[in-house]
């Protein structure tokens, strides 16, 4: 099981959240579906909700709090040692800053920006809380890749703002893929959207969870009130599936288990 109490390095996902309309109902869906237990925050941090799973943090969430327009979502955080210095070098990159640094009781400093692409993140400096304490296994993150209509200007931003090391994974019309390196760990993807993402759309960052079977979770999910938006396939990454919550809020499905009951192999 992989297990983590300490900082994660400057430029790595650390942690998501959802922002949800209904969090009664956010609770019931990835409870049953992943098995999380909501732990409701102290009093000062607003009625911010932890999922655990196996006792170890995996996810945050929050209510969408009256007058907001946005839609329910999932949003990845980087980490960060110095997040005064990392909203500025994002704006300096052509970021906008939606909420600026801010203590978050005991547990770190948060900021919300949007990068030049559109898509929206968070970045997270941790003091007492590091982020996910359970990571790569079932029922928590497995992945974090941004999806851009931008894809020069993306990869140009994380690559100067968050220190990323750019390795071309596919670089075809039909399919332009980079993942991100930090310290020489692979930490995130960053996929060329422009030709596939509707207008409505806008580029974003995409979240994966890992289950044991995709077909099998993608089916839970419908039958808890989501909605299945792609169906599982197999690829040379592992079985995928796209799906969104009961209150429509997207997110993935990726397991090792193939279509034919094999197993892909780890890297």
């Amino acid at each position: 099981m992989t297990i983590r109490d300490t900082p994660f390095a400057p430029g790595t996902p650390c942690w998501v959240d959802l922002l949800s309309s209904d969090t009664e109902s956010s609770k019931a869906f990835y409870g049953a579906l992943f098995g999380w237990v909501a732990n409701e925050a102290r009093e000062d941090l607003h009625g911010y909700v932890t999922f655990t799973s196996d006792g170890h943090p995996v996810a945050g969430m929050m209510g969408r709090m009256p007058g907001m327009d946005s839609p329910d979502v999932w949003s990845t955080y980087l980490a960060t040692d110095n997040i005064d210095a990392s909203v500025d070098a994002a704006t300096l990159a052509g970021a906008q800053v939606l909420a600026s640094p801010m203590d978050v009781a005991d547990l770190g400093r948060m900021a919300l920006l949007i990068d030049p692409a559109g898509a929206g993140l968070g970045l997270w400096h941790a003091i007492t809380f590091p982020g996910f304490g359970k990571y790569n296994e079932p029922g928590a993150v497995t992945w974090d890749e941004v999806l851009s209509k931008n894809f020069t200007t993306s990869v140009s931003f994380y690559e100067q703002v968050f220190g990323w090391t750019i390795e071309t994974m596919a670089d075809t019309e039909e399919f332009r893929y980079v993942t991100g390196q930090v310290n020489g760990d692979t930490v995130a993807g960053l996929m060329d959207a422009h030709t596939f993402l509707p207008t409505e759309v806008p580029s974003h960052w995409a979240v994966y969870f890992s289950v044991t079977d995709t077909d099998e979770a993608a089916a839970k999910t419908a039958a808890l009130g989501g909605t299945v938006l792609r169906p599982a396939e197999d690829t040379p990454f592992g079985r995928l599936a796209e799906v969104a919550d009961p209150t429509g809020a997207p997110f993935k499905l990726h397991s090792t288990k193939m279509a034919d009951g094999s197993t892909l192999a780890s890297n």
